[in-house]
């Protein structure tokens, strides 16, 4: 089964499965051209979207990630603001230096096909690329997806099922689980939460103190990237002319501590989620949880509540984020983190979930409540449509996260006030979310053909 950590990302917005995903894709096409031996005598590339990429992917920025990913950049070492450079470089020269390929000529206008009118097969976001010899013949040719979160696969990967719902791996778990009841079952058995569980199942791929570094560098970003949306004012790009609001609010919560006692504990996860969400969609550093879109839940959750007199307290944030992976997990492998499979409910509505069964884990919770924290978390997110507004995570996403924090607390402290029995099991509302998003229509997966984004003037 996957790792906790190929759930949390760090890379650049606005998008995980339009900006991060195929970053990663055109990086891998060069590396599989190379070990064909075809790279070296490369004379053009063509990149062909698809789906939601074709669709929303001019507000999403994926021809710049596109570049950026030929270029050799990966996304979570990549400088925002180098990044912007050498895109703008690559657009104005007409050139290109493959990453450890050559360099040709590249009119990224005429070699990126947003293919509007062609649905993918396999997955909604598709990305066929072709690479060319000098002498025009015998091209070669992939075809992979973006399949949410920064994930991608190849034709072959999807074709191919996941055995017992559990999405495959280089290495297995010593207690592997592929549903929720699996995973409090182990942790019935062995007495263990479910962030140890989590944890002795990332021992079998590193040792433990080099998980920690992961999860501390995870949170690290997380926070860092509230602090610059704390602090950074003006007008997103994309031509919405949105204003940031989150640095006029928290000048407003900072100077008037008194004011609004009852409704402050909503004001500051509001501020939180919305300075990451408006990084985001300026293209900055993020870490994906699970997704880009959703990015601002899990980093406001952590920040108004595992701090202690203004410090971040380590070992609630790692039960917290661990926590939250595990339950991430459970929808990865059962259903989609995916916005253009699922709707928004598969990115905000998990990104909740997750928030709620790491804050009930926090408050002392053991593994059957957290999975009702993350049950109640999903259910009241079932159906939640993606329609953003000119193809940019910007209307609704940036609210959207403050909603998401906020209900995340409200969902673990009402599991935590039941009794311990729930009418709803985490791994029947998982199936519900997955069957909404077959039956919901593509008009509000990503696509911008419905909902908000054709009743909203765009500009």
């Amino acid at each position: 089964m996957l790792s906790i950590l190929d759930l949390f990302r760090i890379g650049l917005g606005p998008s995980s499965s339009h900006t991060v995903g195929p970053m990663r894709i055109a990086r891998r096409f060069l590396q599989d051209a190379a070990r064909a031996g075809k790279l070296a005598g490369a004379g053009s590339v063509r990149v062909e979207l698809q789906g939601s990429l074709a669709l929303t992917g001019v507000g999403h920025g994926t021809d710049k990630a596109v570049i950026l990913g030929l270029i050799g950049l990966k996304p979570e070492t990549a400088d925002p603001e180098a990044a912007e450079t050498l895109f703008r470089q690559t657009a104005r020269e007409k050139r290109i230096k493959l990453a450890e390929g050559p360099e040709i000529a590249f009119d990224s206008v005429r070699d990126i096909v947003f293919q509007t009118d062609t649905v993918p097969d396999l997955h909604p976001n598709g990305m066929v690329l072709h690479l060319t010899p000098e002498g025009g013949e015998d091209p070669f040719s992939r075809t992979y997806f973006s399949t949410g979160g920064g994930f991608i696969a190849s034709r072959k990967q999807l074709e191919k099922p996941a055995r017992d719902d559990v999405v495959a791996s280089a290495r297995g778990a010593p207690h592997p689980f592929g549903s929720a009841s699996e995973m409090v079952s182990i942790c019935r058995a062995k007495g263990w939460r479910v962030d140890e569980l989590v944890l002795h199942n990332e021992d079998a791929r590193r040792a433990r103190d080099k998980t920690v570094q992961r999860l501390d560098s995870i949170v690290d970003t997380m926070m860092a990237c509230i602090d610059r949306g704390l602090n950074q004012t003006g007008v997103l790009p994309g031509g919405l002319d949105v204003s940031r609001r989150a640095p006029g609010l928290y000048r407003k919560l900072r100077d008037n501590p008194g004011s609004n006692e009852r409704e402050q504990l909503f004001d500051w996860l509001n501020v939180f989620a919305m300075a990451v969400n408006e990084e985001n969609a300026a293209g900055g550093r993020v870490v994906t949880a699970p997704t880009n879109g959703a990015a601002g839940i899990l980093p406001s959750v952590i920040r108004h509540y595992c701090h202690d007199d203004g410090r971040l307290d380590r070992t609630k944030a790692r039960r917290f984020l661990t926590t939250a992976g595990g339950i991430g997990l459970l929808y990865k492998q059962r259903a989609s983190i995916s916005g253009a499979e699922m709707g928004c409910q598969g990115e905000v509505g998990v990104a909740c979930s997750m928030a709620a069964g790491g804050l009930a884990a926090v408050w002392g919770a053991d593994a059957e409540a957290v999975c009702v924290a993350a049950e109640i978390g999903m259910e009241h997110n079932l159906g939640l449509t993606c329609d953003p507004v000119g193809g940019l995570v910007q209307i609704p996403c940036i609210e959207r996260n403050a909603f998401g924090a906020v209900r995340a607390a409200n969902a673990a402290r009402l599991a935590l006030h039941g009794t311990g029995q729930h009418k709803v099991s985490l791994d029947q509302v998982i199936e519900t979310m997955r069957q909404t998003g077959i039956d919901m229509s593509s008009k509000y997966k990503e696509t911008s053909k419905g909902g908000l984004a054709v009743n909203v003037i765009a500009c």
